[in-house]
């Protein structure tokens, strides 16, 4: 790894970061390369980089989209919440989003994992119903309260929120 990245990545301020990888973006696919490694503690932090400074359906992320999808299984939870928050903003081809919503619905389901993960993942479902509405019933099953109970105050409040929004678009 480069020097003056990994410099970068163990700094504590991440306007710090993203101001880096914006005056360099000769390092953006370095960064990219680390974050979807598993060597810690700079791959969520270069995730967490890239995430603050992409733009919506960034080209440079493009070329990736499929190996962040095939890397999540294999990762921490903060570092599974930066690169599902970066595939937020990008723009799917079909199979990616079926691989995508299929390892968001197994995440959801995994009530021990922390609420900012499942919530990451409960927005991926919803992202990917808003193309594919037959979903929406899929989605409402899975928020009956065992799987809604677990979260936090501050993020159940939310998900209820879309799933009263998902009833009136499914009724």
């Amino acid at each position: 790894m480069n020097t003056d990245l990994k410099s970068v990545l163990i700094r504590r301020e991440k306007s710090e970061m993203t101001q880096f990888l914006t005056e360099h973006p000769e390092f953006f696919d370095e960064a990219m390369k680390i974050a979807l490694s598993t060597e810690q503690p700079f791959c969520w932090r270069a995730a967490w980089m890239i995430g603050g400074c992409m733009e919506k359906n960034d080209p440079r992320i493009t070329p990736y989209i499929s190996e962040i999808i095939e890397t999540l299984s294999e990762l921490e939870d903060g570092h599974l919440r930066e690169l599902l928050k970066i595939l937020l903003n990008m723009e799917l081809n079909e199979e990616q989003e079926s691989l995508l919503f299929d390892f968001s619905v197994s995440l959801w389901e995994q009530v021990l994992r922390i609420p900012s993960v499942r919530h990451f993942a409960f927005k991926s479902m919803i992202r990917i119903a808003e193309k594919y509405p037959e979903l929406n019933h899929e989605i409402l099953v899975l928020t009956q309260p065992h799987y809604v109970n677990p979260l936090s105050p501050g993020i159940r409040h939310g998900v209820l929120k879309t799933v009263r929004e998902l009833e009136k678009k499914t009724s």
